[in-house]
């Protein structure tokens, strides 16, 4: 059976990959915190769906590694609609209520996991 942080998170991947943009924005919070290769920070959901539409990525869940309550580590494989060879990444998601409020592209597991693992721990100090 599916955690309802699965579903979440599994209904931020269907947007994305599917590139709607409308439900891109709806299944995140406002503001949603992302990080990648072109900085970090808090954008809110009409920019996060303009993301999707720019970026053009698809990222194909394979592995899953729940961190907590809130958060999860999902390995993924990134392609773009560049021709490039798809590459392996990892996201720390953070959901909350029935939201992904944060998503952490990395360019390894074990650097998601590490990241994922400080997350949790300041969240529970707050």
């Amino acid at each position: 059976m599916e955690s309802r942080l699965e579903e979440v998170i599994n209904a931020w991947h269907a947007s994305v990959n599917a590139g709607d943009l409308e439900r891109s924005a709806k299944v995140v919070g406002d503001p949603i915190v992302v990080l990648g290769p072109k900085g970090a920070g808090p954008i809110s959901p009409a920019q996060f769906a303009e993301w999707v539409e720019r970026s053009g990525i698809k990222l194909v869940p394979k592995s899953w590694h729940p961190v907590g309550e809130r958060f999860m580590v999902v390995e993924q494989e990134a392609s773009w609609p560049d021709p490039a060879k798809p590459t392996r990444v990892a996201t720390v998601f953070r959901v909350s209520g029935e939201k992904v409020t944060a998503a952490l592209r990395l360019p390894d597991l074990r650097s998601a996991l590490d990241l994922a693992s400080i997350c949790r721990e300041l969240a529970a100090t707050e």
